[in-house]
């Protein structure tokens, strides 16, 4: 398992002509992220848990200072390597734990046959078993969207665009190829994460004088739309 470790995060929303400025200009100061194929990004789809009450879902809508939520991600509709991640905010300060779930014990999983979790002896995924039996989280929301990705190595930055964001509400097709989504129309957002300090080289260049920062939540936009 992958410890949390804190992290600054900034949004915003951006439109076309920003998304097409930043493509242009990032690749002079960062390196793309080893995941895209080809130049044009990766697909990452996650599939949400969330209680009988919503409750990840109305402490984002209502700015709650400490939360978490539980996801499992895939890249590329590619089911040989699936991450159950389990994300976290206090104090403004993002945290992610992460570990590899393996295939059969997901598919069980989606299934509804927790006790795959348990087989495991990962400390994250004795969590997640715990709070599926105690706090009944349930798989809520499928959230596919296209990302691209740049890291720069002072301040630890990445910086992500992400668009072509779609949600379904079954997620008995997490694992599938062929999924049927519903698009959020217009939605480019700007990621900028970093540890300690974030280095003026990178400030400038995602300098976007009229987008202003926001809370955006993938999953509370797809369920809320």
């Amino acid at each position: 398992m992958e410890n949390a470790s804190g992290r600054h995060e900034i949004k915003h929303y951006i439109n076309h002509a920003d998304y097409l400025q930043l493509r242009a200009r990032l690749p002079f100061i960062a390196a793309p992220d080893e995941n895209a194929a080809d130049g044009n990004g990766y697909r990452v789809r996650s599939l949400y848990f969330d209680n009988h009450e919503d409750k990840a879902l109305r402490e984002k809508i209502d700015g709650v200072n400490e939360r978490e939520k539980f996801r499992l991600r895939l890249y590329n509709c590619d089911p040989s390597f699936i991450r159950l991640e389990k994300k976290g905010k206090k104090g403004g300060i993002c945290f992610k734990e992460s570990a590899v779930i393996p295939f059969e014990a997901c598919s069980r999983l989606i299934l509804g046959r927790y006790g795959a979790l348990k087989e495991t002896g990962d400390p994250l995924m004795l969590e997640f078993y715990t709070k599926l039996h105690f706090e009944l989280l349930r798989p809520k929301i499928i959230v596919d969207y296209l990302r691209e990705a740049y890291v720069f190595p002072a301040g630890n930055v990445r910086v992500t665009m992400d668009y072509d964001i779609r949600a379904s509400l079954d997620p008995g097709a997490f694992l599938s190829r062929q999924i049927i989504t519903v698009p959020i129309p217009e939605t480019i957002i700007l990621e900028v994460k970093y540890d300690a300090f974030l280095p003026e080289l990178i400030r400038g260049m995602a300098a976007l004088g009229s987008r202003q920062q926001t809370a955006f939540s993938k999953y509370a936009a797809t369920r809320t739309f």
